[in-house]
């Protein structure tokens, strides 16, 4: 059964958020990622082929390793669908923040 993975349930886990962050900077192996975090391996590796069936991952055989690093690609359009909302909030912020001076002035 090929299950369909949404990007957005895989960013949810805080583990794999961190996950993302550790390779953010440069490739890693399932074992060095795994060392940073205080949970069995094989948990670790779970949460790795979610973020990889998502595609926030790829992965580069190197040998006898594999290499997990981030999907440039795949972040982008995160990024571009929350724009947006982060548009949005930024936008009600300042409003509230010009609201409160005036009322501070008073």
């Amino acid at each position: 059964m090929n299950l369909r993975r949404d990007v957005f349930q895989a960013i949810a886990d805080p583990t794999r958020r961190a996950i993302l962050l550790l390779v953010a900077s440069q490739s890693m192996t399932a074992g060095a990622i795994a060392a940073n975090f205080d949970t069995a391996r094989p948990t670790v590796s779970k949460h790795l082929q979610i973020l990889t069936e998502c595609e926030l991952l790829k992965q580069k055989q190197n040998g006898r390793e594999i290499h997990y690093h981030l999907n440039p690609k795949k972040m982008k359009e995160i990024a571009d669908f929350i724009e947006p909302f982060r548009k949005m909030w930024d936008d009600r912020f300042n409003k509230l923040e010009s609201i409160m001076r005036k009322y501070k002035n008073k």
